[in-house]
C-alpha cells in the first residue's frame, strides 16, 4: 500500500489542482500539490532507510494483454527503485515549496485576470507522477509509458511561458530531439519482445546470456543481439539524458520557469536514461562493445559541454551545460560497468545541481528576472542565504575534500572522485579518464566564474536593478537549506553502499556474493598487482539483484587500488580551476575580455556551442522547412487545391452547360430523346439476348 500512496499521491494532486482549482482557490491548489509530495517524499525516505525489498512485484492492474504479450502494471521493488524515489520526490517536494514564493507575481501572467499557478503546479505534479511511473517500472511498457510521459510534461512546462516565442520553440525542440532518443528505445523494446517474447524485466534478464550469443539481422547486417539492444536502449538514453548529438535540448529548456529547470533537468528526467541504464545492468554486463560506446559518448559529452559553460554568460545556461557535463560522467561510470557509481553520482548530483539551479532562481528572482551574469556583481551582501547555499553547492560541484581520504568531503568530492577512478581503471587509463579530468577542471574554473561573476566584485548592469536587490522569501530559502545538508553530507553517508568493497556494494544492492575462482584472482593480480587482494565477486545471477555485476568485471574492485598520482588528480585540477577563475575575474578582471578578442575564433567557436545547432539547422531544419514548402505551395497549392478547384469550377461548369443546351423546352426534342433511347435500349438487347 505504501507504494501505490507514494506513487499515485502526485497525481492526485495534479488531478485536483488541474480540474477542482476553482473549488479549492488558487493557494488551495498549490498546498494540496505541495502537501501530497512531501507524503510522497517521507514515504519514500521510509522505504529507501528501511531497504525494502520484494521479490514479487506490487500489482496494480492487468494493463495490455495481446497475444503472447502480457503485461501488468506492477511495482518493481528493489534499491534502485528506491533510490530513485527518493531523488524524485523529495527535489520535486522542495520545489513544489519554492515555487509558491517563485511563482507568486510572474511578470508574464496578468494576476489579476489569469490563475496560472494552478495548471503550474498540476503540470510538476504530473511530471512526478509520470517520473515515478518510469522508475518503478517492472516491465519495457510501462517504462516506456513514464518515459513519454515526462517528454510530455516537460513541453507543457518548458513552454509555460507560451507568450514567448523563445518559450513556444524550446518546448517543440525539446519534445522532437527526445522523439529521435526515443524512436532507438522503442526498436530496443520490439527486438526484445522478437527475441525473448517478453519484456518483463525477469524474463528479459533471465534470456540475457541467450542473447550475448544470438545473430540479428538488422539493417542489412548482422549484428549482435546484446550489443545491438543495448545500443537501441542507449540511444533513448541519449535523448532524455542530453547525451552528445541529442543534447542541443537542453540548454533551450531554460525557458522555462527556474524551478522546472531545477526538476527536469538537476535530478528527475535527465537522469531517466543513466537510471535505464543501471537498471539494464543485466543486459549490458552482456554487451560489451555497447558499452564501450557509452563510455566513449559519455566521455565526450562530458567535456564537450564542460568546454562550452566556460564562456556561457546567462547563469542558468552555464548550470545546465554542467548538468549536461554530469550526466556524462554518470554515463561512464555506467559504461566501464560500475553501476552503482553511477548512482553514486545520480544521487549526489541531484542534491547539489537541484540547489544550485534554485540559488540561480533566487538571484534571478532578488534582480528582477535578469539573467546575465555580466550584469550581476557584489550580490554577496545583499543575499547572503542565497550565497552560502550556493556556495556549498560550488564546494560540492568542483569536488572539494581532502584528497585520498575518499569520503571527507563535500558530495560531490566523493562520488565524483569515485566516477574517475573507476574510469582509468574501465579505460585502461585512455580517453575516458583523461577526457573526465580535463572535464574536473573546466567544471571547477566556470564554477567559481559564476560565483565570482554574481557575488564579487562591483555591482554591474542596470544601478536601479542593484538597489533594489533583495533575498528571497523563507519558503524558497528553506528548500536550499534541505538541498544543502545532502550536498555536504550524502557523498560521506552512502560512500560504502555505492563504492565500498564488493560486498558491501553486492550486499546493499540486493545480491549475493561469493569467492571468486583463482584464475580471476590471479588475472587481476597480473593487471594490477596492488589490487590482488580479490576476496568477492558478484554470485547473484542476472536480475536477481537490483543490478547486476558479473564475476569478471572487477572494476569496482580495481578502482580502489588505482595509483597515488590518479586518486589526486581531480583535486588538483580543482585547484587549477579555482585559482584560474580567481586570477581572471578578482585579480585581474580585464583579462577574460582581452583573452577572448585575441582568440576570437576559439572563443565564438565555444560561444556558438560547438555550431551544433548551426549544423543541425542546414543539414535538418532547413532542408525540411524547404521540403516543407515545397509540398505546402506545390503538393497542397497547385495539385490538390488545382485539381478540385479545375474539378469545380472548370470541368463540371463545362459539362453543366453542354447539358444546359439540351434543356430547349420543345415537346419533340424530348420525344426525340426518348425514341433514340428506347432504340439504343432495344439494340442492346438484342446482342446480349436480354440477359447478362
Amino acid at each position: 500500500m505504501i507504494f501505490k500512496i507514494i506513487l499515485f499521491a502526485p497525481l492526485i494532486g495534479a488531478i485536483i489542482a488541474g480540474f477542482g482549482w476553482r473549488v479549492i482557490g488558487d493557494k488551495g491548489a498549490q498546498w494540496v500539490t505541495t502537501g501530497l509530495l512531501f507524503l510522497s517524499a517521507l514515504l519514500s525516505w521510509v522505504v529507501f532507510l528501511q531497504g525494502a525489498h520484494q521479490d514479487d512485484p506490487v500489482h496494480i492492474l492487468t494493463w495490455i494483454q495481446s497475444g503472447t504479450l502480457d503485461t501488468s502494471w506492477s511495482i518493481r521493488v528493489d534499491r534502485l527503485t528506491t533510490t530513485m524515489l527518493i531523488v524524485v520526490t523529495t527535489v520535486s517536494a522542495l520545489v513544489h515549496l519554492y515555487s509558491m514564493g517563485y511563482m507568486a507575481h510572474d511578470e508574464n501572467f496578468d494576476d489579476e485576470k489569469e490563475s496560472y499557478r494552478p495548471r503550474f503546479f498540476a503540470y510538476l505534479s504530473l511530471f512526478t507522477f509520470a517520473m515515478l511511473m518510469l522508475v518503478t517500472a517492472d516491465n519495457l511498457a510501462q517504462m516506456f509509458f513514464g518515459w513519454e510521459g515526462v517528454g510530455l510534461a516537460s513541453y507543457l512546462l518548458i513552454g509555460f511561458y507560451f507568450r514567448k516565442p523563445s518559450a513556444n520553440a524550446a518546448s517543440i525542440k525539446a519534445f522532437v530531439v527526445n522523439r529521435v532518443g526515443d524512436f532507438g528505445f522503442a526498436l530496443g523494446i520490439m527486438a526484445l519482445f522478437f527475441l525473448t517474447d517478453s519484456i518483463q524485466f525477469d524474463e528479459v534478464f533471465a534470456a540475457a546470456p541467450e542473447l550475448a550469443e544470438t545473430n540479428l539481422t538488422f539493417l542489412w547486417t548482422e549484428w549482435n543481439a546484446a550489443n545491438l539492444i543495448a545500443f537501441l536502449l542507449f540511444v533513448g538514453a541519449m535523448g532524455k539524458s542530453a547525451q552528445l548529438f541529442l543534447h542541443t535540448w537542453l540548454p533551450d529548456a531554460m525557458e522555462g520557469p527556474t524551478p522546472v529547470s531545477a526538476l527536469i533537468h538537476a535530478a528527475t528526467m535527465v537522469t531517466a536514461g543513466v537510471f535505464l541504464v543501471c537498471r539494464m545492468s543485466p543486459l549490458m554486463e552482456y554487451a560489451p562493445e555497447a558499452m564501450m560506446f557509452v563510455t566513449f559518448l559519455g566521455a565526450s559529452t562530458a567535456f564537450f559541454a564542460a568546454t562550452v559553460g566556460l564562456v556561457q554568460n546567462d547563469i542558468k545556461r552555464v548550470i545546465a551545460y554542467s548538468t549536461c557535463s554530469q550526466l556524462g560522467y554518470m554515463f561512464v561510470a555506467a559504461g566501464v560497468g560500475v553501476y552503482s557509481v553511477a548512482m553514486f553520482h545520480l544521487l549526489t548530483h541531484a542534491f547539489f545541481k537541484a540547489m544550485l539551479f534554485l540559488g540561480a532562481g533566487s538571484v534571478i528572482h532578488g534582480m528582477h528576472h535578469e539573467q546575465d551574469m555580466r550584469n550581476y556583481g557584489g550580490l554577496r551582501k545583499k543575499m547572503p542565504m542565497t550565497f552560502w547555499a550556493m556556495l556549498i553547492g560550488t564546494l560540492a560541484i568542483t569536488g572539494v575534500g581532502i584528497p585520498l581520504t575518499g569520503w571527507i568531503g563535500f558530495a560531490g568530492f566523493a562520488s565524483k572522485d569515485a566516477v574517475i577512478e573507476s574510469a582509468f581503471v574501465g579505460s585502461q587509463g585512455g580517453y575516458a579518464f583523461w577526457m573526465l579530468v580535463v572535464a574536473a577542471l573546466f567544471t571547477s574554473f566556470y564554477s567559481w566564474r559564476l560565483m565570482f561573476l554574481t557575488f564579487w566584485g562591483e555591482p554591474r548592469g542596470d544601478k536601479h536593478t542593484h538597489e533594489h536587490a533583495h533575498e528571497s522569501p523563507n519558503v524558497m530559502l528553506i528548500p536550499l537549506g534541505v538541498l544543502a545538508v545532502g550536498a555536504v553530507f550524502a557523498g560521506a553517508i552512502w560512500y560504502g553502499s555505492f563504492f565500498g568493497k564488493t560486498n558491501e556494494v553486492v550486499k546493499f544492492f540486493g545480491g549475493k556474493y561469493g569467492e571468486p575462482t583463482q584464475e580471476l584472482v590471479e588475472a587481476v593480480a597480473e593487471r594490477s598487482p596492488k589490487a590482488s587482494e580479490l576476496h568477492y565477486v558478484m554470485e547473484s545471477g542476472p536480475g536477481e539483484a537490483a543490478i547486476y555485476i558479473a564475476p569478471e568485471n572487477t572494476v569496482l574492485h580495481e578502482a580502489h587500488y588505482v595509483p597515488t598520482w590518479v586518486k589526486l588528480s581531480p583535486f588538483v585540477a580543482m585547484v587549477l580551476g579555482l585559482i584560474v577563475a580567481y586570477w581572471f575575474y578578482i585579480v585581474n578582471p580585464s583579462l577574460p575580455k582581452r583573452l577572448a578578442e585575441n582568440q576570437r575564433p576559439l572563443y565564438l567557436f565555444l560561444l556558438n556551442k560547438w555550431y551544433f545547432d548551426e549544423i543541425y539547422d542546414a543539414i535538418f531544419v532547413n532542408p525540411a522547412k524547404k521540403l516543407g514548402g515545397f509540398l505546402w505551395k506545390r503538393g497542397d497549392g497547385n495539385v490538390i487545391d488545382g485539381s478540385i478547384n479545375g474539378l469545380a469550377m472548370g470541368i463540371i461548369p463545362f459539362f453543366t452547360r453542354l447539358a444546359g443546351r439540351a434543356q430547349s423546352g420543345y415537346i419533340f426534342t424530348y420525344a426525340f430523346a426518348m425514341v433514340i433511347g428506347i432504340a439504343v435500349l432495344v439494340t442492346w438487347m438484342s446482342f446480349t439476348g436480354g440477359a447478362e
